[in-house]
């Protein structure tokens, strides 16, 4: 990882975050607190992990990125813009009828979404079947499920866990956004899950624990990730924060949804553009 490397990812995280509250903008709406917490997570994914090509979205040896939750679209959508995988003249259809960019992730509509997500819990099951398949065709590609820390709830998530260890899916890579919040509240007090790092581990899989929002701490990870030698699947648990970039969301009460008012997206987009990367246009 090179300085360059980092205000690479810097820039495209920032990129991110601003194609999002556009997005926002347009439907009044949506997850903007996830997606400000996890663009440095999603930058780094696309801008510096991940092997793909734009232009075609369904290339046999591509890494598959799986977005178990759903309600992340925007966010993800903002990552593919910045991915060259959908158009930036998209992102006004956000949320409209028969536009390719739905509310909620779905396969059926958008380039690059490799499962409809949104039923908490499922997306690591999938990625489990989808990593033994990908071994059994000897295809290299990696698998990247992406999960909330509300889906620690769910015992799905831990049966998945438990198969990925048995089979040795070295091509499997766990991302947990543990940004704290779910939809009745504090994940922590809806159902407790730490402690995290030695949950995952005694499941066998290779652990990291970082601040999703450290971007070279989060690069570093998913290079560790990648050139892990051990017969293991690996997990990064991310700890982000909702909002991340635009302060005064930052600090607002959460419920899982952020109410934004009406002139509020200009002025978070306004906050944005003050503090850009150094060499950004």
């Amino acid at each position: 990882m090179t300085n360059a490397d980092v205000q690479k990812v810097a820039a495209a995280a920032w990129r991110i975050r601003r194609y999002a509250l556009r997005m926002g903008e347009v439907q009044g709406q949506g997850y903007i607190g996830q997606a400000l917490g996890y663009a440095d997570v999603l930058a780094t994914a696309f801008g510096h992990m991940m092997n793909f090509r734009p232009a075609e979205p369904e290339w046999e040896e591509r890494d598959r990125f799986l977005l178990s939750h759903g309600h992340y679209a925007i966010a993800y959508y903002a990552a593919l813009l910045e991915a060259g995988i959908i158009p930036e003249e998209e992102l006004e259809t956000y949320g409209s009828d028969d536009s390719r960019l739905p509310m909620s992730g779905m396969a059926t509509y958008t380039p690059a979404m490799e499962i409809s997500g949104g039923s908490l819990g499922q997306g690591l099951s999938i990625a489990v079947g989808m990593a033994l398949g990908l071994r059994q065709k000897k295809n290299p590609a990696l698998v990247i499920n992406s999960m909330s820390d509300g889906e620690l709830d769910e015992g799905s998530t831990w049966e998945a866990a438990m198969s990925a260890a048995h089979y040795g899916l070295t091509n499997l890579i766990n991302i947990v956004d543990v940004n704290k919040q779910q939809a009745d509240g504090d994940s922590r007090k809806i159902l407790g899950f730490e402690p995290l790092h030695e949950k995952w581990a005694s499941f066998g899989w290779y652990v990291q624990r970082v601040d999703g929002n450290d971007l070279p701490a989060v690069i570093k990870a998913f290079e560790n990730a990648k050139s892990w030698p051990e017969n293991q699947p690996r997990v990064i648990l991310c700890d982000t924060l909702m909002g991340k970039g635009v302060p005064f969301l930052e600090t607002r009460d959460k419920n899982h949804f952020i109410r934004v008012d009406a002139d509020e997206w200009q002025k978070a987009i306004a906050v944005l553009d003050a503090n850009k990367p150094e060499g950004v246009l």
